[in-house]
């Protein structure tokens, strides 16, 4: 449970009360004030596990050198950015510092403090999404070390032209899936088969419907289209079937 709401907080970035309604949705009987005193025990587990600096400097010896990936996580506007220093070659996290801005010198801080606990061993290059706190700081704390665009933020910033045009794409498809709710109300006090498979239907079109994707791989227009697809060809095979039975 603990590290599910880790998970949940830090990397599907969900507040406090969408991760409750997430254990909710689960089965779990859980208050709001619960779940904030278990993401507070998941931030104690991963403060302990770094902590362990002896264990990370024996991996590192082994390894020869780190790749640092450098981030910023914000599950909250407005509120603390949950800073991490992650070793690329491994996938250690070295460092996980709450910060209440990003500004140089304390980036820099946070990579001097990286540069402590791997004792010595050579960092070959840091990856980050490139803004300009984050290059300064790292010319700052590592002057002699290589720093490059993540390549995710890379092919997202290229793949933008695209990426727009086809969440255009996606806008258009939504005008052609009107008319769900309708269905449903139709079928709401009915608890036969035909009525449960027909409100499954709606329940796949709205999931459809409301799923963005992500930049740049997951394009949300074709994404609609292939399950949208989908559903219409299952719709066709149900409806052939019917058809069958009938003559």
């Amino acid at each position: 449970m603990i590290a599910l709401v880790g998970s949940l907080r830090y990397t599907a970035h969900r507040s406090i009360p969408e991760i409750h309604q997430a254990l909710r949705d689960r089965g779990v009987p859980i208050a709001e004030r619960t779940v904030t005193y278990l993401l507070q025990r998941y931030e104690e587990l991963v403060t302990l596990h770094l902590s362990d600096r002896r264990r990370l400097r024996e991996r590192f010896k082994e390894q020869g050198q780190v790749a640092l990936a450098l981030d910023g996580l914000q599950p909250d506007v407005g509120h603390e950015v949950l800073w991490v220093v992650r070793d690329c070659l491994s996938g250690e996290v070295l460092l996980a510092r709450s910060l209440l801005s990003a500004r140089e010198a304390e980036l820099a801080d946070l990579l001097r403090e990286v540069q402590e606990v791997i004792d010595g061993i050579s960092i070959c290059g840091v990856i980050s999404d490139g803004q300009h706190s984050i290059r300064n700081a790292v010319q700052t704390a590592l002057p002699d070390v290589p720093h490059q665009l993540c390549h995710f933020h890379y092919l997202r910033e290229a793949a933008k032209p695209i990426y727009e045009a086809d969440r255009h794409a996606k806008k258009e498809l939504k005008k052609h899936l009107r008319g769900v709710r309708p269905i449903e109300r139709a079928v709401e006090k009915r608890n036969d088969v035909e009525a449960e498979a027909i409100r499954g239907y709606c329940l796949a079109v709205r999931s459809a419907l409301t799923d963005d994707g992500r930049s740049p791989l997951a394009a949300p227009g074709l994404k609609l289209h292939e399950r949208i697809t989908a559903i219409a060809a299952s719709l066709t095979r149900v409806s052939e079937k019917g058809a069958c039975r009938v003559s």
